[in-house]
């Protein structure tokens, strides 16, 4: 523990953004600059608990205290070190993770707890620009062949674990370039892709190999890749998006969430693709999903020039602070307000979307709503009733659906392979195997629609699964967690 004092001393901090007018401008990263002391500072403020219950905070089990102390004793060499011992992509988590491990943080019982995810990108940032970031030439081969279907956070950790185990990795992407959810479904604002693409080039010249254009079920043999290696890892997401199917669903101007973000970032990375459905200048657009997705969706909006954004949500509005429902140190079921919602959008909770509307049968005009309550029934159930003479029209040009997804796509690898699904849909395992001997899969596709560290986590413990099947007594990687309950 650095400064016993610490978190006395300093009041929790991050770096301030870009005026709304600057940043909404472009679609770069907005965090402004901040000086070395400002860091030291925040790191200062972890108490190093005896119990630290960040960890259990953390789904990769990251050593948080560990690390703090090293930046606080400027030993930044040595805190990169220490975060990369149980996360691949600290500068991926340090943007876009929600932070669990700060609703877990001690600190955060009666003050403002630590800000890791700041630290962690920090450190991050720190160890590119001191070029500590370098290739691992050196690998002693295993002679081992395995094969990753999917390059998103899952998939790249597990490419990345198993390649530094010694096994040859080929990668495959049906998209044309790599980082899967990464690259395609976070903005470039909360994610710029320089930072995916300088971590990919550390990956190639350690000898991972990255095939795109290629979709496994599809374009090649799901079967003949499973013959020409030793273990194939599905990471193939929870890509089958939460539909509404209400009536007025077919018109014009509805499109699925990951479908207009997705676009976007192709567009914004130069793509020769078509946008003209998006043309959102001058116009109305409402969200309808209440997460981070949806958030995406209004911060692009505004950048595409729309003249007002709504979004409703189906649940209650959450309370400001914790209840006695989420106490510390569970995940916090409270109002969270993004840096897109700053930019501009009306917010609406307890909202049911009865049906869309159209002035001319073809182009959307309007959904209509109703307001509802929420209350418990008599087996503590909570149950939606609709409020009487609440219905109305919402005007809007577009409407974009963030409600979730369901399931991976089984279409494709999944029904050549025969792989066996759970009740959800989703791939049923047994400590990430599938029924088919060889055939592992982790991520999204098999916990279900979750977060990128989640997905890093299930990367990292698959390799740790599928080094034990082909090693043996002879395996080398090991998981961050002795308990099986994390699995």
């Amino acid at each position: 523990m650095g400064d016993i004092n610490g978190f006395k001393k300093y009041n929790r901090k991050t770096p301030a953004y870009e005026s709304v007018e600057e940043r909404t401008r472009h679609y770069n990263e907005f965090n402004k600059a901040v000086d070395v002391d400002f860091k030291l500072n925040q790191a200062a403020r972890c108490m190093d608990c005896g119990v630290p219950f960040c960890h259990s905070g953390c789904p990769l089990g990251n050593k948080i205290p560990e690390f703090n102390d090293a930046v606080f004793k400027e030993e930044w060499q040595l805190a990169y070190n220490i975060l990369t011992s149980t996360n691949n992509f600290p500068e991926f988590t340090g943007r876009i993770c929600p932070a669990p491990c700060e609703a877990a943080c001690v600190l955060g019982i009666n003050n403002d707890p630590v800000s890791i995810e700041f630290i962690e990108k920090s450190i991050a940032e720190k160890a590119f620009d001191e070029g500590w970031v370098v290739p691992n030439k050196e690998i002693a081969r295993t002679g081992k062949n395995v094969v990753v279907v999917g390059s998103g956070p899952a998939g790249l950790a597990a490419a990345d674990q198993l390649n530094k185990a010694g096994h040859s990795v080929r990668v495959y992407e049906k998209n044309s370039r790599i980082g899967g959810l990464l690259r395609y479904g976070i903005p470039d604002f909360k994610l710029e892709k320089q930072v995916i693409d300088r971590r990919l080039e550390v990956l190639r010249e350690e000898g991972i190999e990255f095939v795109c254009n290629t979709e496994v079920g599809r374009d090649v043999s799901a079967l003949t890749l499973k013959q020409s290696c030793d273990a194939i890892l599905l990471c193939g997401g929870s890509s089958v998006p939460r539909d509404l199917p209400i009536e007025g669903r077919s018109l014009k101007g509805i499109y699925f969430a990951m479908e207009f973000l997705e676009k976007s970032n192709k567009r914004v990375a130069g793509d020769n693709i078509d946008f003209s459905d998006f043309d959102l200048v001058g116009k109305d657009v409402l969200v309808i999903g209440g997460g981070d997705t949806g958030s995406d969706c209004i911060g692009t909006s505004n950048r595409l020039g729309a003249k007002s954004i709504t979004q409703i949500e189906l649940l209650a509005k959450p309370s400001t602070k914790r209840t006695d429902k989420d106490p510390w140190p569970n995940w916090p079921m409270v109002l969270r307000t993004s840096s897109s919602h700053e930019e501009g959008c009306n917010r609406e909770w307890s909202i049911l979307t009865k049906k869309f509307i159209s002035t001319d049968r073809t182009n959307l005009s309007g959904i209509e709503v109703v307001n509802v309550k929420w209350e418990l029934d008599a087996h503590g159930v909570s149950r939606m009733i609709e409020q009487a003479s609440s219905s109305r029209i919402i005007p809007c040009d577009f409407v974009f659906l963030a409600i979730g997804f369901l399931n991976p796509l089984f279409d494709g690898a999944l029904e050549e392979l025969e792989i066996a699904l759970d009740d959800n849909r989703n791939v049923k395992c047994d400590n990430y195997q599938t029924n088919i001997e060889g055939v592992f899969a982790a991520g999204d596709m098999r916990r279900g629609q979750s977060l990128v560290v989640w997905a890093i986590s299930e990367g990292r413990e698959a390799a740790v699964s599928i080094d034990q099947y082909l090693m043996g007594p002879n395996a080398t990687l090991r998981s961050n967690f002795n308990s099986a309950l994390h699995i």
